[in-house]
This record gives C-alpha cells, sequence and structure tokens, in this order.
C-alpha cells in the first residue's frame, strides 16, 4: 500500500509539481501574504470529490441518458448549472438527447436537469463532507500564522448550507464563504467568487492572496483574479479516487497520475502543484521566498 503524502521538493519554478508534507509545527508567519482561498470539494473535504461526480451521472440517468463518472468530471469546478450546460455541449450527450426526445436539448433542459439535481445532491453531500487529511491541522496552522481563511464552491448555496456545518463539526471552517449561485457577475473561470472573498476579508492587494484548488477552472479563477495559484493533483476531481483506493495503486500508476493531473493544473496556470492541501504550508512558504525575489502572481 503506498504513503500518498510522498515528500518531494518543494518547486522552485511554475512548472514544478510537488512540494513536501507537512505539519502544524512547520507553520510560520507569512510577512506577505495575507489570506488563502480554498475550494470545498476535493480540496478541504470530500477526498476525490465525488459527491458531484455520482450525483450527475444519477441526475442524467433519470433522464435516461447514460453519462460516465470521467464524463461527469470534465467540466468540474463550474457552478452547476454552468456544469449541466457544459455537459449537454458534448456531441455524445447531445447524440444521446436527441435520440431519447427527438431535438437537441434547450435552457428548459438544463433547468430541468438542474432541479432533478438540486435534492440529489442536498441528501447525499452530507455523505461527503468528512476532513480531507490535513485539512483541520493546516487551517489551525494558517490561522495561527496570521492568514485570513475565504472560501468559495460550484456547490450552490443550498448544498452548501448543509455541507458547511457538518464540515465545521469536524474541524473544517471559512472565515468567508461563496457559493457558486449566489454572484450576478456569475462563478468560474471568471475572477468574481475569489474577489468576493477579497472584499469581505478586507484584502488590500490581491498579489497577497492564494487560491487553492483541485479543479482547472478554479485555478483560471485564481489567476484571472491576479492571485497565486496551488493546485491539489491527487486529493480531488482531477484524479477522482478515495484515499483508501489511491493508497492502493501501484507506486507506477500512482506517479502517472501525480503527474498527468499536474500536468492538466499547471497548464491551467497552477504556479505549484502539490498532492493535497496537506502539503500547503510548504508551498506558501515557496510563494514567500519568490515573493521575496520580486516575483509576481
Amino acid at each position: 500500500m503506498n504513503d500518498v503524502s510522498i515528500a518531494t521538493p518543494v518547486p522552485t519554478d511554475s512548472t514544478s509539481h510537488g512540494a513536501s508534507s507537512t505539519s502544524t509545527a512547520e507553520a510560520r508567519r507569512h510577512p506577505r501574504l495575507q489570506a488563502v482561498i480554498f475550494d470545498w470539494a476535493g480540496t478541504l473535504v470530500d477526498h476525490g470529490s465525488l459527491a458531484p461526480t455520482q450525483i450527475f451521472v444519477d441526475a442524467f440517468a433519470t433522464f435516461g441518458i447514460t453519462l460516465t463518472l470521467d464524463e461527469a468530471r470534465g467540466p468540474m469546478g463550474l457552478s452547476k448549472r454552468d456544469h449541466i450546460r457544459t455537459l449537454l455541449e458534448d456531441d455524445g450527450l447531445q447524440a444521446q438527447w436527441r435520440a431519447r426526445f427527438g431535438r437537441a436539448s434547450s435552457d428548459a433542459d438544463i433547468d430541468a436537469i438542474y432541479e432533478r439535481f438540486m435534492p440529489m445532491q442536498i441528501a447525499h453531500v452530507g455523505r461527503y463532507s468528512a476532513p480531507i487529511p490535513g485539512a483541520v491541522e493546516v487551517l489551525a496552522a494558517l490561522r495561527g500564522a496570521g492568514l485570513k481563511i475565504g472560501s468559495c464552491s460550484g456547490y450552490p448555496r443550498q448544498v452548501m448550507d448543509v455541507l458547511l456545518p457538518q464540515a465545521k463539526a469536524d474541524g473544517v471552517w471559512a472565515d468567508h464563504v461563496v457559493a457558486g449561485d449566489e454572484l450576478a457577475a456569475g462563478g468560474r473561470p471568471g475572477p468574481f467568487m475569489a474577489l468576493a472573498n477579497v472584499l469581505a476579508l478586507g484584502i488590500g492587494d490581491v498579489r497577497t492572496c492564494v487560491k487553492v484548488d483541485d479543479t482547472t477552472p478554479g485555478i483560471e479563477e485564481g489567476r484571472r483574479a491576479g492571485m497565486w495559484t496551488v493546485g491539489l493533483s491527487l486529493s480531488g476531481n482531477e484524479t477522482g479516487l478515495t484515499l483508501e483506493q489511491l493508497q492502493a495503486l501501484p507506486d507506477a500508476e500512482l506517479a502517472a497520475r501525480r503527474d498527468a493531473a499536474a500536468r492538466r493544473l499547471t497548464a491551467s496556470g497552477a504556479h505549484l502543484v502539490i498532492d493535497s492541501v496537506a502539503q500547503l504550508p510548504r508551498a506558501l512558504a515557496e510563494i514567500e521566498a519568490r515573493m521575496a525575489r520580486g516575483e509576481r502572481p
């Protein structure tokens, strides 16, 4: 069985893919950073980002449309209505829809799938609220280091209202939360949710913020907001496995999955890519070092 928190050198350039694991004792004050803004599923809770993925499959199935888990993961990070819209733009799914209903899908169909999806997601999200290993300790360390904790999600507010109290009972909470359906400007990959955190937390410079996310739209969100970005290669959507499944992989397959996920996250703009949130403090230390050298996000 593999130890997924394999220590590797902290990267020194924007294309490196690893950072060493850490503990609360390694936290330090970050004089140049003010806030870290986290995603939720696959980043702080729900290892593998399983809750939204399976529900998309189940919701489409109620309309007689076959959607695979890999297909469901494709647009992950978008708000859930935009996620459904993007899925229906796929040629294969659109062909299924035409065969089933004799016409192309419409905005009304997107609404209908979303309305079917929502109660299913609300009913099941609590089953996937367990913290990702290291999340509780890292959040406590960041607060101890004087950093503010923001967050945003592709989940709608109704889903977050179920998830948040359960996560907080387990030690995972943020100073501010923005849900995927709350802003008139829209969600990811736009910068709006990240910037709403900046306003709410009273941050004076977006360049002192770090966006942490397991999806490519979430990384794009941070870059468009002018922030440093850290991608998570193994704990979330890009790999899509529970911790137990991940630890059971042969070493070669684990390395291949890590590298593939890191390439996608780096291509979307991640400054650094690490395995999971457990490794974040040393990644932040690397960002601090790069800021000291005069680098900007």
